[in-house]
């Protein structure tokens, strides 16, 4: 399962697009929607209105004749969507021209003098927007109600709807599409800095350049400072490292020499532990000098070191005639120091020289984004299973076990520590012991 803080920037950038084409757009388009509906009743409202103060402009209130005909166009055609009807009396006694083959009644019992009501009705199984009001005709000698009643079909609104609607849609396409290519060509200009940032990192891993140098947006700017303050706090530790080890080196030499040229080591265990006391001395030396808390800024190439030691090794060990078979990817890199890695596999290699019958097998794996994968493998006697977990211990005599194996393996077990890798040791298919070194990356990622 992946954690939510390994999210790519793409996929998050993504889940916004699709929001936004998904979400946001449509609840737009709804809300345009109903604004423009709420405009178009509205303007209904409006234009009835119109047509009912003309209309009662054009009645004879001192005969109480209704006109023929009045001026709004669209009451006097015969396939209009709008009508005006007049009532006395609940009979109507006037129509517009456009009312001609309507068959309504509308419901003008609850009307009341001078109120005009606007609503939404059916008729005949159709909508229709209906405006009345009820007037007064005559003089105060002689008077009569009248009703008049103005109605619209709402397929007309409907019609002009869906009109809307579709050129809305045309438009919220273009919008989709505009905002889509925005917001890509916005990520790939704001991502630019961070390529730019990775590829300065990498050119520090490879040992190219010393510091981040770029101009970057204010936003990585403290990244990069503090990435150029750990650059030279390492540097400064590594130069305090190398002397006081150089310091430490020269300080012990001397004392070491003088005990090996005097006559106390003339005796063989006396010899035997000065050698010890040598070996531990150039072990815990190399342990301090391990470039594991330099190995981010530092990428060794993998196949040139395997060919200097196998090519070593041909000559070391020529009169044994060992076949060596090889697999190692090209691109296969070690994050970490060459030196470390030559001691890392020049003891495992040297190891299974002297313990193979003819036979030894170096295969690597490699994976850019996991790590990578060294197994050393040979046709030799191999490790017991109950003396593999004492092998990597400190303290361990050197020659403890079998011939070939033991020598050197506490200095590559400290290394491969530093560099948070790990050992394995079991039969190889050749018939004698197989190591596997794995540095994984994935969790410095």
């Amino acid at each position: 399962m992946v954690n939510r803080a390994q999210i790519s920037l793409k996929i998050r950038q993504g889940f916004i697009l699709v929001f936004v084409l998904i979400v946001a757009l449509p609840a737009l388009f709804f809300s345009i929607s109903r604004a423009y509906h709420a405009t178009l009743v509205e303007a209904t409202h409006k234009t009835l209105e119109a047509h009912l103060y003309s209309l009662i402009s054009e009645v004879d209130f001192v005969t109480m004749e209704m006109p023929n005909s009045i001026l709004a166009p669209e009451l006097n055609r015969l396939n209009s969507d709008t009508y005006a009807l007049i009532y006395q009396q609940n009979t109507l006694v006037w129509h517009s021209e456009s009312a001609m083959d309507l068959t309504v009644t509308p419901d003008i019992s609850q009307s009341k003098a001078g109120a005009k009501e606007f609503e939404r009705v059916e008729y005949n199984q159709e909508l229709y927007w209906q405006l009345g009001m009820t007037v007064i005709l005559g003089n105060a000698s002689h008077s009569q109600q009248a009703n008049f009643i103005l109605l619209k079909k709402n397929s007309a609104l409907v019609a002009q709807m869906a009109q809307f609607r579709n050129t809305l849609v045309n438009w919220m396409l273009v919008m989709g599409i505009m905002i889509a290519v925005l917001m890509a060509l916005g990520f790939i200009w704001s991502a630019r800095p961070l390529q730019r940032l990775d590829k300065e990192i990498k050119a520090v891993e490879a040992g190219e350049i010393d510091k981040i140098s770029g101009l970057y947006p204010v936003e990585l700017n403290t990244i990069k400072a503090d990435l150029n303050l750990l650059l030279d706090s390492q540097r400064r530790q590594k130069e305090r490292y190398r002397a006081s080890l150089s310091d430490l080196a020269h300080a012990l030499k001397t004392p070491l020499a003088v005990l090996k040229s005097s006559p106390l080591a003339e005796n063989a265990d006396a010899q035997e532990q000065l050698d010890r006391i040598n070996a531990m001395i150039e072990h815990q030396l190399k342990r301090a000098a391990s470039g594991a808390s330099d190995t981010w800024k530092k990428q060794t190439q993998v196949q040139p070191v395997v060919s200097a030691i196998l090519n070593a090794m041909s000559k070391v060990y020529h009169d044994k005639q060992i076949n060596f078979s090889t697999a190692c990817p090209e691109d296969a890199a070690f994050l970490g120091d060459k030196t470390d890695l030559m001691e890392i596999l020049g003891n495992l290699i040297d190891n299974a020289c002297k313990a193979c019958q003819s036979h030894v097998d170096i295969n690597v794996k490699y994976n850019q984004s996991k790590g990578v994968r060294f197994i050393i493998s040979d046709d030799g006697p191999g490790i017991p299973e109950q003396n593999r977990s004492t092998l990597l211990q400190r303290g361990t005599r050197l020659d403890t076990y079998e011939s070939g194996h033991g020598v050197g393996m506490a200095i590559v077990s400290d290394l491969v520590s530093s560099y948070h890798g790990s050992i394995d040791i079991d039969y190889s298919q050749l018939g004698g012991a197989q190591f596997t070194i794995e540095f994984s990356y994935e969790q410095n990622q």
